[in-house]
């Protein structure tokens, strides 16, 4: 199973309206990408030793609206994001033993089947929530050479030392070091003092290679000895690879902000490469109002969560929320979710079910209610890729379409615009109609002429006192979520 394909490039010019919020400048700035009409962005991936979580979803539906949203704006977009399988020690510090081979020994496999194993387990959990794949997914395993080289320009810059067979940045060396979140070096002096590792000349200095203690499995050949690189420069060095200086956009959790991107800056910079033009972080997701922790067992995979809930469903509670702001998982909120889901599923149905035999009458003020909620939702995207707002501005086409159905037949121009509407905002833009414009047209009228078929059958059934006959073709229907309402005008479907 693979991630679902990306969106066809826009046929538009892009747009310069966009506007998003940069973490280095804590404020709200007009987005000027370093390339007119080209993207270049990079996400903090997976670190491949357990099952994704609930964390993940956040993030990964948070910059995937981000992806579609500049792509319906007319941009091409290179959207890439790694897969850490080396060098991501446990408790995020220099000291410990590295969180893959915590888990390969647990589970008695091999680093790379672990990497694997949890690798196809992520992709499989992205597909269901309908994250588009990246343009390139690069592994820090496949891509030692270029930190090594990104190491060896440290020290001979004077940013890095080797001490013991491991290098370290050298914090001090880099006056900007914790310019993103606002952290000064003399604040985070305080309490470490006793902790500082012999080998380090300040206790701040992070690992950028590793010495191989013995029996340490994953291990590479080096200018400073057999070892591994550290946790922060694989990003480094990927994202220079394949977006080069000065990219347009770097994602991430906010709980990455310090030290990790910190980190990435600075020896990005202090090595002589221009780094991320505009930072954005997703903020994080509570469960009954707690954040998610496994010490306090209220810790769920993506797996057992889309186990008993509707992938879209989650989806939509996820861009039900702001990316910036907490996401609440509670038994409320995932109701709230699948009840405002099923309203706009039911109406973008009933639309498509009605298209097919649609009157060619014009419908101007429903028209322009249309097109006053497609220049909603895009001013709500271009604010900050507000997704309540654009949400909200489905709803509101939404209700105006539902009054339209009810009052009577409505023409083809405007069931088209709505469709077209749903399909491109509520698809391709915020991902909650898996498929997109693909599943337009051709696609609709099948289920339509399938679905009259069976309630054709359904009716002979009751002509024929066949009761028990005709009410298990409803409940079979309604097993699949297929609702059946007899109605003055005949049987009538709805999803």
């Amino acid at each position: 199973m693979t991630h679902p394909e990306p969106a066809p490039p826009s046929t538009r010019q892009p747009d310069p309206g966009i506007v998003l919020y940069d973490t280095m400048q804590r404020q709200k700035v007009p987005f000027v990408p370093g390339v007119p009409g080209r993207v270049g962005m990079y996400l903090c991936g997976p670190t491949v030793y357990s099952d994704a979580h609930l964390g993940h979803a956040k993030k990964e539906v948070a910059f995937d609206v981000v992806r579609r949203t500049l792509l319906h704006f007319g941009y091409q977009v290179r959207y890439v994001t790694n897969v850490t399988d080396v060098g991501h020690l446990q408790n995020d510090s220099d000291d410990g033993e590295d969180k893959l081979l915590a888990r390969a020994r647990l589970e008695q496999l091999e680093p790379m089947e672990v990497a694997d194993k949890y690798f196809w387990s992520f992709v499989r959990d992205m597909d269901a929530l309908n994250v588009l794949k990246p343009s390139i997914n690069p592994r820090a395993t496949g891509h030692i050479p270029e930190q090594i080289e990104l190491i060896e320009e440290l020290i001979r810059r004077g940013h890095a030392y080797e001490s013991g067979g491991s290098v370290y940045f050298d914090v001090r060396s880099w006056p900007e070091y914790g310019k993103l979140s606002g952290r000064r070096l003399d604040d985070q002096e305080e309490g470490t003092r006793e902790a500082v590792r012999e080998d380090k000349r300040d206790p701040r200095d992070f690992a950028l290679w590793k010495q191989a203690e013995p029996g340490h499995i994953m291990r590479w050949e080096s200018p400073w000895g057999e070892g591994f690189p550290g946790w922060h420069i694989e990003c480094s060095a990927m994202s220079l690879k394949y977006l080069g200086e000065g990219f347009d956009i770097h994602g991430g959790g906010i709980d990455l902000e310090f030290p990790h991107h910190e980190a990435e800056i600075a020896q990005s910079e202090a090595a002589g490469h221009p780094f991320a033009r505009y930072w954005m972080h997703n903020n994080m997701l509570t469960i009954g109002g707690e954040k998610m922790s496994k010490s306090k067992g209220n810790f769920t995979t993506l797996r057992d969560l889309l186990a008993v809930h509707d992938p879209m469903v989650v989806r939509f509670l996820l861009v039900g929320s702001h990316y910036r702001s907490i996401t609440e998982f509670s038994d409320a909120a995932f109701e709230s979710a699948r009840s405002g889901y099923r309203r706009l599923t039911e109406a973008l149905h009933e639309v498509e079910r009605r298209l097919p035999t649609a009157p060619g009458k014009s419908d101007p003020a429903l028209l322009e209610n249309i097109g006053g909620h497609v220049r909603a939702f895009e001013d709500a995207m271009r604010d900050d890729f507000n997704t309540p707002r654009a949400v909200a501005a489905l709803f509101g086409l939404t209700t105006d379409v539902n009054a339209a159905l009810a009052a009577g037949e409505v023409g083809r121009e405007a069931l088209e615009a709505a469709r077209t509407a749903y399909r491109t905002l509520g698809g391709d833009v915020l991902g909650l109609f898996a498929g997109g414009t693909a599943e337009r047209g051709d696609d609709a009228q099948v289920v339509g002429a399938l679905m009259d078929l069976v309630l054709q059958a359904r009716q002979h059934y009751r002509l024929n006192k066949q009761y028990a006959q005709a009410d298990d073709l409803r409940d079979t229907l309604a097993s699949v979520g297929v609702t059946v309402e007899d109605t003055k005008d005949g049987p009538r479907w709805r999803r």
